[in-house]
């Protein structure tokens, strides 16, 4: 089986060194083809001849296409044409819409890569059998009225107690718009409990702090400690300690203490099984289902293959190509996913949208055309292993292989969510240059493409663009990928640690109303 967004067919220019490929047919039953480099009018590529400029990641036609007939990439109907479209003619927005969706269509199964030789990682083993990756002390907020406080707590304690830790990757301040303004039931409500529960009990912690202001919907009494945190658990009331300068320094006399127990913590010897990577794409091109998705899939692949375990989300955005998820899942978890695709359906509608405005303007700038075609790419980061649940947005996950979240497409609520839910490990492809953490996890940057790669050294980890600049198979670097993870998770820092990012990129998703 091919894998989704393998290449199959690498065609050249004539003449052309290994480095310099025209164009790419992603599969055999496509009637499209990818510019790997900007094409003009007149020139003959895979044997046809070009009747207008086609820029570099976008598509042209291999052959006529009628009004109405199914435009195929990847080997999947990704749209379909507006008008009578002449081989040679470049096909986007102006000629192609989006498709009718098939929730019927069927997916095909295969097998899993044999596990690697690497299925260890240097980690910190927490009482409760999970592993960190990181080892951060959180100070969270109940509600929005203590965010402020939260962040002064959190850059008082940096500045402070961290010199003393020199264990501790620091702390954290994990604060949000919501707790208050809102009913104290009710799917909006248990979504953000849980969200914060997750984060509170995360293994990337090795000790928390809760401040709340005190009058809010969302009190602290929900938050009590698990068993083994308890001994680095407290949480406390800012309209109870005398205010917001009094809430700093009560809570630097509670969080030393906790760094003190924290700091004795050890990175040891780790089976790959306590990795749960968090899978995301954002800022999205024509090359992300061509290099940095199924490459990364191939990644985690590995990984399950390990023992480990990989989440991937964004509902909106595998919306036209959840077949090929279904098909590898056991008959209950595929409903699952039939209903949540269902919900977003009917979510969009119900507020004057639909999915197909999913894609953004620069996700049509870099090439890709209908909601349908951005997911047969998105999908790609799923690999080829089995489909073992589907869960609700933040909710623990128990269970080890490929796992689907419920989620948003905007990459920090799917992000939060994945976190509360236990990753301790994000991977975020990227051709059009997202910047993002998402702390307490680590979170590596993959450039779908060299240029981009070249233009912003300072926020990608890796360049994907070999795949196709110099015909890197998928499987070398979906192993390098998988290599790049566990270096990461034994400590290695990211270039968006590196900067500091993961403190204002915690957002829980919204459901319900403000009131």
């Amino acid at each position: 089986m091919t894998r989704p967004g393998a290449p199959i067919l690498n065609v050249r220019p004539a003449g052309a060194g290994p480095e310099a490929p025209a164009a790419m047919r992603l599969s055999a039953q496509d009637n499209v083809a990818v510019a790997l480099r900007a094409l003009a009018a007149g020139e003959t590529v895979l044997g046809v001849s070009l009747v207008e400029d086609v820029p570099r990641g976008h598509k042209f036609a291999l052959s006529a296409l009628k009004a109405g007939q199914a435009v195929v990439k990847y080997g999947q109907i990704m749209a379909e044409a507006l008008h009578p479209i002449a081989p040679g003619q470049h096909v986007h927005v102006q000629n192609a819409g989006m498709a009718a969706h098939d929730p019927q269509r069927v997916g095909s199964r295969a097998a899993l890569p044999p596990p690697p030789a690497r299925v260890y990682f240097d980690g910190f083993a927490r009482p409760d059998g999970r592993v960190g990756t990181r080892n951060f002390i959180g100070v969270i907020a109940s509600v929005n009225c203590s965010s402020t406080v939260c962040h002064a707590i959190a850059d008082a304690a940096n500045r402070q107690l961290l010199p003393r830790f020199p264990q501790l990757d620091g702390f954290v301040p994990i604060v949000h718009d919501q707790g208050c303004g809102m009913t104290a039931q009710g799917e909006g409500f248990d979504t953000l409990v849980r969200t914060l529960k997750g984060y509170r009990d995360h293994p990337n912690f090795g000790g928390v702090l809760i401040v709340g202001l005190g009058c809010e919907v969302n009190q602290l009494t929900l938050y009590q400690p698990t068993d083994w945190t308890r001994q680095r658990f407290h949480s406390f009331n800012i309209q109870e300690v005398g205010g917001s300068a009094s809430a700093v320094r009560r809570a630097l006399e509670l969080l030393e203490p906790i760094a003190m127990k924290a700091d004795r913590d050890r990175r040891s010897r780790q089976p790959v099984s306590g990795l749960v990577l968090g899978m995301q794409c954002g800022g999205s091109d024509a090359f992300s289902g061509i290099t940095a998705n199924p490459a990364l899939g191939v990644a985690s692949d590995l990984l399950v293959a390990a023992g480990g375990t990989s989440i991937l989300s964004e509902t909106p955005e595998i919306f036209g190509a959840e077949h090929l998820l279904i098909a590898r899942a056991d008959p209950e978890t595929g409903a699952r996913i039939r209903a949540m695709i269902e919900w977003w359906r009917d979510y969009a509608e119900r507020n004057g949208a639909s999915l197909d405005n999913n894609p953004s303007p620069g996700n049509k700038k870099g090439g890709l055309t209908t909601i349908l075609e951005k997911s047969l790419g998105a999908v790609a980061k799923a690999g080829l292993a089995p489909l073992s649940g589907a869960c609700a947005y933040a909710q623990p996950i128990t269970a080890r292989g490929l796992v689907y979240m419920d989620s948003p497409g905007y990459d920090p609520v799917a992000a939060t969510g994945q976190v509360a839910s236990g990753a301790n490990l994000i991977a975020f492809t990227t051709g059009r240059g997202s910047c993002f953490g998402a702390r307490p996890a680590p979170s590596i940057k993959l450039a779908s493409n060299s240029a981009l790669f070249r233009q912003m050294p300072e926020d990608m980890d890796i360049d994907c663009g070999p795949v196709v600049d110099q015909g890197v198979p998928l499987a070398r670097m979906g192993a390098a990928i998988y290599d790049a993870l566990l270096d990461t998770a034994s400590g290695r820092r990211t270039r968006s640690e590196e900067f500091g990012y993961g403190d204002h990129e915690f957002v829980p998703w919204k459901i319900g109303a403000v009131l």
